[in-house]
């Protein structure tokens, strides 16, 4: 029995060393596959079982894409994306690198059977090359980490607990999946809930059109001076060059005809900051006879206006002004028999406090304007001093109006101011200063572009220091309205009255009353009209002498292109007098180009 039970006991030793060797062998493989699929996936937990099924399904749909695209190796790359884990890579120097199996490297025993090898076969066919875990591979983990921790960042208080369920956790991996699968190296676990929607834009991709799918709206004047733009500064210049013909060349009772050469040059300059805001006008006209009557004279002004707001609803508006204009032949003071009139320089500035209370609108403005002469050159060469028609006034004014409402304000005002002359006494011995006070009510509107301005009438008065002098005053009327009835069409109302001093012996002056209604209609884009229709009447004080003056003119101007234009007009203006000696009629016609910046 002993010898009988020899080899069975022989044969029971050798399946407990089988069995026990196969089962140290399982145990090894599978604790080489959980740490090798940790490493792929990054995990710093345990992996759900419903977790590692959507791996595999997002694997096996990349590898069907894949063998559509490469149809020459199914086999090695369906090896290569169904790899759950990277390669051992030994630290050992010298070892030879997995992928160089050709080196001599024996295959390992922990390496995973295919589901179709038989272990006990004769002729095993040798397993496909696994992925290596190579540094590009390490490179695409790390890069794929390093935005998942970016991401996470934005989203740390509407990141989901990472301690749910794993149903909870295949979820989320299924919906970062269309995103994971255009980058195959990064992990796919690192992709957010939202970073799915955060993609990159196409810098060849058309622009999108606006929402509410508004046209985009056109220029009010596509042929208006563009302007020369600083930083907030913007310079408008125009140059207009033509002649003129005309049949009273210097406008007075004995004027003739002749052609003139007309250059005139305007410009506007605009700053508008935040709170605050500056303009600067200015001309210049010069006239140069090319046949008939000599002129040659030259006149022009410039102007510049600063709008400051201040605290507790305080505004400050600052004005200061140049002109120089030669004396007007037709002007009750124009000196007869000279070459040439004498040039009248006026220097003017003001400055004004605004505040609003509730509905109720304060303004206090004060003005100084100085008025000089030059000399005047007599036809037999003698030079002729008019220093003592120099003057300057000194004028306050305070408004108080109440708003009706945001497009009408009513105000009353008054004025008071006194008159200086250089001299004490002019050239006849005449005390020429004198006290100014005015009166008067208003309204300003303020419809926008519809309707603007404002309007005023009351009364002025100028006494004289002179007791033998009477003073000079009258109604006052002022005026500055635009109106604009449809678009392309502004009517405009200007009305003005103005004291005119004088150092004629034994009279004190005259009230000059002057208004100007202008049309301007944009008939096409580039073609333009304008007309104005003139009228002034001079009251002259201590007796019954009046001038009227009518004017007309009618304009077009086409232009070219945005920067040059063709422009004419036809005036005609007659002044009629009950004095003697001051009757005359002008007639002109003028052709000119206009270019613009």
């Amino acid at each position: 029995m002993m010898s009988g039970g020899e080899p069975d006991t022989k044969r029971g030793r050798k399946g407990i060393a089988v069995a026990a060797l196969l089962l140290t062998a399982s145990v090894l493989a599978l604790l080489r596959t959980v740490p090798a699929f940790s490493q792929e996936t990054e995990l710093r937990g345990e992996v759900s079982e419903s977790a590692i099924l959507a791996d595999q399904q997002r694997k096996a749909r990349q590898l069907r894409a894949q063998g559509s695209l490469d149809q020459a190796a199914p086999a090695a790359q369906a090896a290569e994306d169904q790899t759950l884990a990277n390669p051992y890579e030994p630290a050992s120097p010298g070892a030879v690198p997995d992928e160089d199996q050709t080196g001599g490297a024996a295959a390992s025993i922990f390496d995973q059977p295919q589901a179709t090898d038989d272990p006990f076969a004769d002729n095993q066919t040798a397993a496909a090359p696994r992925r290596p875990s190579t540094a590009r591979q390490r490179a695409a983990d790390a890069k794929a980490k390093s935005d998942a921790k970016a991401a996470d960042k934005k989203k740390a208080k509407k990141k989901p607990d990472q301690t749910t369920d794993s149903t909870a956790k295949a979820a989320t991996g299924d919906q970062a999946d269309t995103a994971a699968t255009e980058d195959d190296g990064a992990n796919r676990r690192a992709v957010t809930i939202d970073s799915v929607d955060r993609q990159k834009l196409d810098p060849g991709a058309e622009r999108t059109g606006s929402i509410d799918g508004q046209k985009v709206k056109l220029e009010d004047d596509p042929f208006a001076a563009p302007g020369i733009k600083l930083g907030t500064f913007v310079f408008r210049p125009t140059l207009e060059q033509g002649l003129t013909a005309t049949s009273n060349a210097d406008a007075s009772a004995g004027g003739r005809s002749a052609v003139l050469s007309e250059t005139a040059l305007r410009f506007s300059a605009t700053w508008d900051w935040r709170e605050n805001s500056a303009l600067i006008n200015g001309y210049g006209l010069f006239r140069n006879t090319l046949s008939g009557q000599k002129i040659n004279d030259a006149q022009g002004r410039i102007e510049g206006q600063l709008n400051v707001d201040l605290d507790n609803e305080l505004r400050a508006i600052a004005k200061l002004g140049y002109e120089a204009v030669p004396e007007s032949a037709s002007s009750p003071d124009a000196i007869a028999g000279v070459t040439s009139q004498p040039l009248r320089q006026t220097m003017d500035g003001s400055l004004g406090i605004e505040k609003d209370v509730g509905k109720m609108r304060y303004a206090l403005t004060g003005a100084v304007t100085h008025d000089f002469y030059g000399d005047a050159k007599l036809s037999d060469g003698t030079v002729l001093s008019l220093k003592d028609r120099d003057s300057t006034l000194y004028s306050a004014t305070l408004r108080t109006g109440y708003q009706v409402s945001p497009a009408m304000t009513p105000f009353v005002e008054v004025e008071a101011g006194r008159r200086v002359y250089d001299l004490r006494l002019d050239g006849n011995g005449f005390e020429r200063s004198s006290t100014r006070l005015g009166a008067r009510a208003g309204l300003e509107l303020d419809m926008r572009d519809k309707l603007s301005g404002e309007f005023s009438v009351g009364w002025l008065r100028e006494g004289i220091d002179d007791d033998r002098l009477p003073a000079i005053a009258g109604p006052y009327v002022n005026a500055d309205l635009k109106w604009s009835p449809e678009r392309g069409t502004i009517i405009g109302l200007t009305g003005r009255t103005t004291i005119e001093t004088t150092t004629t012996a034994n009279e004190s002056g005259d009230l000059l009353y002057s208004g100007r209604l202008t049309g301007e209609r944009q008939v096409r884009a580039n073609l333009t009209a304008n007309s104005a229709l003139g009228l002034d009447w001079r009251d002259y004080t201590g007796s019954d002498g009046h001038d009227l003056i009518l004017s007309a003119e009618a304009g077009l101007t086409w232009w070219l292109n945005r920067y040059a234009g063709l422009t004419t007009r036809v005036r005609t203006e007659k002044l009629t007098s009950n004095l003697p000696g001051r009757d005359y009629v002008a007639n002109s016609v003028y052709l000119g180009l206009k270019v613009q910046r």
